[in-house]
């Protein structure tokens, strides 16, 4: 008879937790990239740059916080403000993390382009093929306005 509680109760744990599992996974819901219009940008050609030719440019920086808020907001959080989990991307701005902001354009751009995976798990899906130079480089534009002390 205890046996029988015991396999209960540790079915109800993992029933709970798996439950739970995909609660979170739900949670997020469309993870689908969304297209980023950036007809208005200066179109930069097939070579990448190494850093923004859009830093300070206010049509670049609109296109990029909606850009943001439709891609990487659900991970990243509103504002750019981190719930923790993710890095937070204020932190690009921050001199005491990057020696200069051409560092800092190509951390942002590698992770952007490529993604993270650390021991087979992806943490950040790879962006290359999915946004343009152009989205990629207005959303760096408009992270440029998101300071650590806000």
């Amino acid at each position: 008879m205890r046996n029988l509680s015991v396999r209960r109760a540790v079915l109800g744990s993992v029933v709970f937790f798996l439950g739970l599992q995909a609660n979170l996974s739900f949670a997020h819901g469309d993870v689908t990239p969304q297209a980023v219009n950036t007809d208005t940008l200066p179109q930069l050609g097939e070579g990448w740059r190494e850093e923004n030719p859009y830093r300070g440019d206010a049509e670049a920086i609109r296109v990029g916080d909606s850009a943001y808020n439709q891609n990487c907001a659900r991970c990243h959080g509103l504002q750019a403000i981190s719930g923790g989990m993710t890095p937070d991307l204020r932190k690009l701005n921050d001199p005491a993390e990057y020696i200069d902001i051409q560092e800092s354009d190509q951390w942002f751009m590698t992770r952007v382009r490529h993604g993270a995976v650390i021991d087979g798990r992806v943490y950040m899906p790879p962006f290359e093929g999915i946004l343009s130079q152009e989205a990629m480089w207005a959303i760096r534009a408009y992270l440029d306005t998101r300071k650590l002390d806000e």
